[in-house]
């Protein structure tokens, strides 16, 4: 055979990052292409663009092994393109691969240039090889200037790279990876240890010792306003006297732009964050976490590993953040996956990342786990039993409720913008005016859960209550349960009422300016829908119809399609309902194409760098190109 090996991708970038200390920059730096986010975005205004960096292309090499020396070859002029997978002009290309290859002609050599009998296989062979020969000669003849470095993720050998920790290399990722999975596993620990023993003393001690048996009975639901405005209270003086904390717009910002998160956003994050998570908001840990371990990936590779290659350190980002997805979801794959998707609208772009994301994120799961004594494992039991199976059915049901998610998304979206509008309108959208900002978000979000309590914190643990239509009293944090008015959702309606109560919170703990995530949120509201739906329709299994509902919301506001569906499957023991809530991603990824929420999320700037072959090198290649295109 002419290819001796399969052709092998390389990946990274020449560009270097900056040596200049960090600084608390709550703007990443515009790149060129021009991308404009729309002020009214989530918890990001101002321009957000792509790397600016024209990173080199994947392309390919052929092996050590083969036997062939590039050589000039012409433009084609007769009966065919001389491109990727083409039928070439047979004349002038039999000859030319002849002189290379020493390979006998498989068509006459002036032969029209199709023929039913020859083997076509071949003919793609040999297509692509002189495709690669030809990107190979032009690139040798470019001028320096014309052509980056790049890194391979195989040099000379394992060995080699090991002892030489040649950058961007398998044995250097390996090592890193390691190392940030074990710093963000100790990290996730930390905070989540904190996080917790603060809910359990400030929603459970305090109330034993000075509320009940202490309080008129009907004023224990006074506790939730005091709680819930002194911690908005302080959110807007984290943000005064700490600084920006950033958010998970912010954090994708950065990954595109600067490759790393500033230091300087971790402290006022942890502050921020906590406080509005005690502070019962409808935001959850795992944005914290994200942003948290992103920096903390940027300085692991930054400053002890002393990398400057932007596409290597935004490796390093991306590992610490699929770290802490993994470690918080215990799902190593759909965490991981997470992390690379909630970059971008369509997809996984920065795809040469993948494996090393994922493996950091198996470490950092193992490292929080094993501290935090939790288990891995599904963590909610929506009927018994489980889904025994799946069936056609079951795939066209979750489409169905795919649209009904991205519609119900569709509303979130409108709804939101309006009421970033209005705080927009009153002036408190800039920083040094965080705590009125906080209080009237807090306002909102005190006074819906004290008519329903349901609505009340992240989700994560409410969304058991909520799928399973139990008594209110199992709600994990919130004293007292019953709230002001004794709400119990015990029916379709009352469970449509919870769903779109959630969706309202959500929008007023964003807009208050709480930080945290709201993907735990938008899966108990998507299980509220779900079970409203089920009243409606009650043929839908129950665990279709919440999980269904739930992933369709989600992916129409964060992108992410495939690792929505595994984290909700995995996290229900549900497996067999996989296909139908891969469906239901599906549409609602499609229906809501075109309605972007996080501007930040944009098309990755160097893709086309990133592919088997790319535009802008030089004339001699951009024709090859062209060619290819024609196709």
């Amino acid at each position: 055979m002419l290819l001796g090996g399969l052709l092998s991708p390389l990946t990274g970038t020449g560009t270097k990052v900056s040596d200049e200390e960090e600084t608390d920059d709550t703007s990443c730096s515009t790149a060129t292409n021009g991308t404009t986010n729309n002020q009214k975005a989530l918890n990001s205004n101002g321009k957000s663009t792509g790397d600016d960096i024209n990173q080199p292309h994947e392309s390919a090499f052929l092996s050590a092994a083969d036997p062939v020396t590039p050589v000039e070859s012409t433009r084609s002029s007769v009966n065919g393109i001389d491109g990727y997978g083409a039928i070439a002009p047979p004349g002038n290309f039999v000859k030319h691969m002849e002189s290379v290859s020493n390979l006998p002609p498989i068509f006459p050599v002036d032969g029209p240039g199709f023929f039913p009998d020859y083997d076509y296989d071949m003919v793609g062979t040999l297509n692509r090889t002189h495709s690669i020969l030809r990107m190979q000669h032009l690139e040798e003849e470019s001028p320096k200037s014309c052509i980056k470095p790049t890194l391979r993720k195989t040099h000379l050998s394992f060995w080699e790279d090991a002892m030489n920790f040649t950058e961007g290399s398998i044995p250097q990722s390996i090592v890193i990876a390691l190392c940030i999975g074990t710093v963000c596993g100790v990290a996730a620990f930390l905070y989540y240890s904190i996080l917790f023993a603060a809910l359990e003393f400030i929603w459970h001690t305090l109330p034993e010792l000075y509320i009940i048996g202490k309080w008129s009975e009907n004023l224990y639901v006074l506790w939730i306003p005091i709680v819930g405005f002194t911690m908005a209270l302080l959110t807007g003086l984290t943000v005064v006297f700490l600084g920006e904390p950033g958010d998970l717009a912010y954090t994708i910002k950065c990954v595109h732009e600067k490759a790393y998160i500033s230091m300087n956003h971790v402290v006022p994050m942890v502050c921020a964050s906590m406080f509005s998570i005690l502070g019962g908001g409808s935001l959850g840990p795992e944005a914290p976490l994200v942003a948290i371990c992103a920096a903390l990936g940027g300085f692991v590779s930054r400053r002890v590993f002393k990398q400057r290659s932007r596409n290597v350190v935004r490796k390093h980002t991306l590992m610490g953040m699929a770290g802490a997805l993994a470690a918080f979801f215990g799902s190593p794959l759909g965490g991981s996956l997470f992390a690379l998707e909630v970059n971008s609208r369509f997809g996984i772009e920065y795809f040469e990342h993948t494996v090393e994301a994922i493996f950091s994120g198996e470490v950092c799961l193992v490292v929080f786990r094993a501290l935090s004594g939790l288990p891995i494992g599904s963590i909610w039991i929506i009927a018994k039993p489980t889904l025994a199976s799946a069936n056609p059915v079951d795939v066209l049901t979750g489409a169905f409720i795919g649209l009904l998610g991205a519609g119900v998304a569709a509303c979130f979206s409108s709804l939101h913008f309006k009421v970033m509008d209005v705080f927009g309108n009153m002036g408190l959208l800039v920083n040094s005016r965080a705590v009125y900002r906080g209080l009237l978000g807090g306002s909102v979000i005190v006074l819906l859960g004290m008519l329903i309590p349901h609505t009340m914190f992240w989700g994560e643990f409410e969304f058991q209550t909520i799928a399973t239509m139990a008594p209110a009293a199992n709600l994990e944090f919130i004293r007292p349960t019953s709230g002001l008015i004794g709400f119990e959702m015990d029916s379709g309606w009352k469970a449509l009422i919870v769903g779109i109560a959630k969706i309202i919170a959500i929008s007023f703990t964003v807009a208050g300016g709480y930080r945290g995530g709201f993907i735990f949120p938008f899966f108990a509201a998507g299980a509220a829908f779900g079970r409203a739906l089920t009243s409606v329709f009650p043929g839908i299994p129950v665990q279709l119809a919440c999980l269904c509902f739930a992933a369709s919301i989600n992916v129409s506001i964060t992108r992410t399609c495939l690792s929505s569906s595994i984290i909700l499957c995995y996290l229900s023991g549900e497996q067999q309902a996989m296909p139908g809530v891969l469906a239901a991603s599906l549409v609602s990824l499609f229906a809501t194409s075109y309605m972007p929420f996080i501007k930040t999320q944009i098309v990755r700037s160097d893709l086309d760098s990133s592919l088997f072959y790319m535009k802008g090198r030089d004339k001699g290649l951009q024709d090859s190109y062209n060619d290819l295109e024609a196709l």
